[in-house]
């Protein structure tokens, strides 16, 4: 996409052309990120990350219909939540992952946008991606979940749960978990009206968010567990992530051993 440079006097000739040549290697690191294939490795800190490969072509799958009466009550998903790390080498369906994302940013209204979690402004900055390693009816890859008609878009082709587990400085379980949830932020959709304050805001929403999570994962009889230590940068690559999104939290989702 083309970018225009913002007239004087914000920029002087100099500072210009700082500005472009920034932009072009900002745009040339994002290509040999989403671009690179074959045997080299990515190394950082000791470990040796995976080449992502960009998928061919975006493919897109359809959720299905998220279920709004569960088999357990909201009191006893509270009582029954704990952080889970020891998952099982067991496929989740595609009804599960579906009610998970619902759970999490699902759009709640009939006719309208407002979603399950609440955020200042409804101005919603999160950004839902998904890590798959073993689901029913979805290859393994990375993917982003699209609240507004509920899907999810194919990003990167293969199982990088691994790559996210050594992201995850080094947690290995992630690994296991056949699925993992990855909630990023665009702070500029709630910094915009709210200013600084609005940095509060977005890290206000992902805690509800991921309460969500945990508590639908616990009504869907799962486990899973809150991770907010991990490379940022790490995690921003595995997932091709636009330079102004931040990643949030990691939560691995698998039955539990």
């Amino acid at each position: 996409m083309p970018f225009q440079l913002p007239t004087a006097p914000f920029f002087s000739p100099e500072s210009e052309k700082i500005f472009v040549r920034m932009k072009i290697e900002s745009v040339v690191a994002q290509i040999m990120t989403i671009g690179f294939v074959g045997s080299a490795s990515l190394l950082f800190s000791g470990f040796s990350f995976m080449p992502t490969k960009a998928a061919s072509k975006i493919k897109t799958i359809k959720l299905p219909p998220p279920i709004v009466k569960g088999k357990i009550s909201l009191e006893e998903a509270i009582k029954k939540r704990r952080s889970e790390r020891d998952f099982q080498d067991r496929a989740l369906s595609l009804r599960q992952v579906s009610q998970i994302l619902w759970a999490a940013q699902g759009i709640t209204e009939e006719r309208g946008f407002k979603r399950a979690a609440p955020s200042a402004g409804a101005l919603y900055p999160l950004e839902l991606y998904l890590v798959v390693k073993k689901v029913e009816e979805l290859e393994d890859g990375v993917y982003h979940y699209h609240p507004d008609n509920h899907t999810l878009y194919l990003m990167l082709r293969g199982n990088y749960q691994m790559t996210l587990a050594k992201a995850c400085l080094g947690q290995m379980f992630i690994a296991d978990a056949p699925v993992s949830v990855v909630i990023a932020a665009e702070y500029e959709r709630t910094t915009t009206k709210y200013g600084e304050r609005g940095l509060r805001y977005v890290r206000i929403e992902v805690g509800h968010v991921g309460e969500n999570i945990c508590l639908q994962v616990v009504a869907l009889g799962l486990g899973t567990v809150p991770i907010g230590a991990f490379w940022d940068e790490e995690v921003s690559r595995l997932l091709s992530l636009p330079k102004n999104y931040k990643p949030l939290y990691v939560l691995p989702v698998g039955y539990v051993k």
